[in-house]
């Protein structure tokens, strides 16, 4: 190429470019070997990476485990799975997450727990757990080991896992054939969730179930339901402590027939100690259960009406009495006595004297909760005691009382004698009583002799022995009537509290119920609907309070404007809801009314739906489709279970003004309204704030959203 150029410029490149030419050509081309070198090697090094990266995958692919690679903060880096319906979820959708965000809180608190001790460890290690997988819930070994090398710069492991779900039934299997298992005796066993796996021919020949009948059913299957939750609360907690429990039981047949047995059960544990079957033994006692219940029978009941006799009285007496003094809550004991009983006996016979004593005893035994709680001492005269009336003085009196009015009630209607209908009454006398400061013989005399006051009263009719108490139920009893009379006249008004929503103003009330007594003047709800709860005058007050709210809505509306737009809040009772064709009459009023169902709001209280969550339900979802809101009051003073939260059709919650009038100095109060707030929005809930009376109160509140 130089030679090209005219001589001159030939020559004087050549001049200048020669000895540079000379030093630098061969350090290039040095160079240039060296990095032709260089790239070979590192060619070389790339294909052995390759091949043993190929190697590496294919024997992972041949094994039969899961292969999973967890960095320090449970992400899943790589997952190998032969198998992929041993995994909770697919691959694709397992990289990247953590173990927080595909196993429940426990369990993936358990793993990460794992994950991190192999960090610490320089040894492998293994642990057990069961999962919920494609395939169903499985048992999983796992081995893990810390990774030498940083991934994406944090510390991870590798972790081979394998199913020995087949290999642990088998070992329980040898576990249980160790056990004697065909005996005379019924036998049975179960898992640990208490589902039947196998069961003997005794057994069946016991229950009457076949093994196709009760194999992986609950043992529930065979509870009559006379045992309470704390009976089987004991056996539980034995079983947990001892690994075994015996005693006698109801069960019930499969013909639905209920029978009495001796049973025993004995908690099974694996090699890590945790209980992994029981094996139960189930014997007839019927015949001997038979036999003491009619030696029982003569020797404590009255053969007439077949209830306890004056023996089996003095008996319960005595432990209602240790009870009372134990519990702190008073107990009593009426004494009735049959008016008239020996006219009808002398004009009638004793024939027609015994249908009406058993007439009578049946009548008593509906009322009251079992019947041992009624006892017939002798003649025309039965004793009634009642426990657990509670620890406060008039609360037990207003119990009794109202008991003892069912009862004057009832015993007051026609008798069928021989054919024909005959009237008769009973007086009643009831002492209280508190631990056991009186002896059973006081307590008999003192009940006596009030319901002796109550037939010189002129029969018909329930005396206390205490005059105090005596006229703490005469002025309710008035309290009572009055309250009639003010439903009959108009005495019961609404008043209406402001809703307020900030920005917005006024968007709605409450009605708030008020008594304008004649003579104490006005009256608010805590003097009267205890009261009406008890005397079943709750209902009446319950439709006067919705047809005045219904009207008022259809007045707002009426005026046209922002009144049109406001809502109204109705407080109901369990009576109320529950009632039968509740729904068709609230929606007849609308209609009759003219309220706009979508500015009715009910607000219902968190113990009102323990009562019956399915009816609850069913109800207010009736409610809801017509356009009804649903507002949970006082949230946070009762149960507060989420359970109602996730199942009914609410639309707010209502915080107790008890939190708010702690605002802003209670730390306590101030987090419990964050929380209820928080859970709320996430819900999609309206939160109402009740009884905001001062601006630091409502700064608080709007801070807390």
């Amino acid at each position: 190429v130089l030679s090209a150029l005219p001589a001159e410029h030939y020559q004087r490149i050549l001049t200048y470019l020669a000895l540079p030419s000379l030093l630098i050509l061969p350090l290039a081309g040095v160079m240039l070997g060296l990095l032709l070198k260089d790239i070979g090697q590192r060619q070389h090094t790339e294909r052995d990476l390759q091949f043993s990266e190929a190697r590496l995958r294919a024997i992972a692919g041949a094994l039969p485990d899961l292969l999973m690679v967890l960095d320090e903060d449970g992400r899943y880096l790589e997952v190998i799975a032969p198998d992929p319906q041993l995994l909770r979820l697919p691959v694709g959708a397992l990289l990247g997450k953590r173990l927080h965000e595909v196993l429940a809180l426990s369990q993936a608190e358990s793993l990460l727990a794992f994950v991190r001790l192999t960090l610490s460890s320089n040894a492998p290690q293994v642990t057990e757990y069961r999962m919920q997988t494609l395939a169903g819930l499985r048992l999983f070994e796992a081995h893990a080991r810390r990774l030498d090398v940083t991934l994406e710069g944090r510390a991870a492991v590798v972790m081979i896992i394998r199913d020995i779900t087949e290999r642990s039934l088998a070992e329980e299997e040898l576990r249980i054939a160790a056990i004697a298992f065909e005996t005379q005796q019924g036998m049975f066993i179960t898992d640990a969730s208490s589902h039947i796996l196998r069961v003997n021919q005794a057994f069946c020949r016991i229950t009457g179930y076949q093994p196709d009948d009760v194999i992986g059913q609950h043992t529930r299957l065979l509870s009559s339901g006379q045992q309470g939750a704390e009976f089987y609360r004991q056996m539980w907690q034995s079983i947990h402590q001892h690994g075994s429990w015996q005693g006698e039981i109801w069960n019930r047949r499969k013909s639905g027939e209920v029978f009495p047995a001796w049973l025993s059960i004995s908690a099974v544990r694996a090699t890590d100690g945790r209980v992994s079957h029981y094996v139960a033994s189930l014997s007839d006692i019927s015949e001997r259960k038979e036999a003491e219940q009619q030696i029982r029978h003569l020797a404590f009941y009255d053969p007439l009406t077949g209830l306890p006799n004056r023996r089996l009285l003095l008996d319960r007496l005595q432990q209602a009495m240790a009870h009372s003094a134990q519990s702190g809550q008073y107990a009593a004991l009426m004494f009735l006595d049959l008016d008239n009983f020996k006219n009808i006996n002398d004009l009638y016979g004793h024939q027609a004297g015994d249908q009406l004593l058993l007439q009578a005893a049946g009548r008593l035994s509906a009322l009251v909760r079992s019947s041992e709680a009624v006892a017939r001492l002798g003649g025309d005269e039965f004793v009634l005691m009642l426990e657990q009336l509670g620890g406060q003085a008039d609360q037990a009196a207003s119990r009794a009382e109202q008991l003892g009015g069912q009862i004057l009630h009832s015993l007051s209607q026609p008798y069928s004698l021989l054919g024909q209908p005959l009237h008769s009454s009973v007086s009643i006398g009831v002492v209280l009583f508190l631990g056991n400061h009186e002896s059973v013989d006081e307590l008999f005399k003192r009940a006596d002799l009030s319901m002796y006051e109550a037939k010189h009263a002129g029969k018909n009719a329930l005396r206390f022995f205490d005059p105090q108490m005596q006229a703490v139920v005469s002025t309710r009893l008035r309290l009572q009537e009055e309250m009639r009379q003010g439903l009959r006249e108009g005495h019961f008004i609404l008043h209406y509290q402001a809703q307020v929503e900030e920005g917005c103003g006024v968007v709605g009330a409450e009605a708030l119920l008020r008594w304008q007594h004649p003579q104490q003047g006005l009256l608010g709800p805590a003097a009267f609907i205890p009261l009406a709860e008890r005397s079943g005058l709750i209902q009446a007050l319950d439709g006067l309070v919705l047809r005045q709210a219904c009207l008022q809505l259809a007045r707002w509306q009426a005026q046209g404007g922002a009144l049109a737009r406001l809502s109204l809040a109705v407080n109901l009772s369990a009576v109320m809801l529950y009632q039968p064709g509740f729904v068709e009459d609230l929606q007849a009023l609308l209609e009759e009314t003219g309220a706009a169902a979508q500015l009715l709001k009910l607000e219902i209280t968190e113990s009102l739906l323990l009562d019956d969550m399915a009816a609850a339900s069913q109800r207010m979802n009736a409610l809801r489709q017509m356009g009804i809101r649903f507002s949970i009051d006082d949230f946070g003073t009762g149960y507060s279970s989420m359970a109602y939260l996730q199942k009914l059709p609410l639309d707010q919650l209502k915080i107790d003004q008890s939190f708010i009038r702690e605002l802003p100095g209670n730390p306590s109060s101030l987090a419990i309204v964050r929380a209820t707030c928080a859970m709320a929005q996430s819900l999609g809930l309206q939160v109402i704030a009740e009884g905001v009376e001062t601006p630091a109160q409502r700064q608080v509140l709007l801070d807390s959203g």
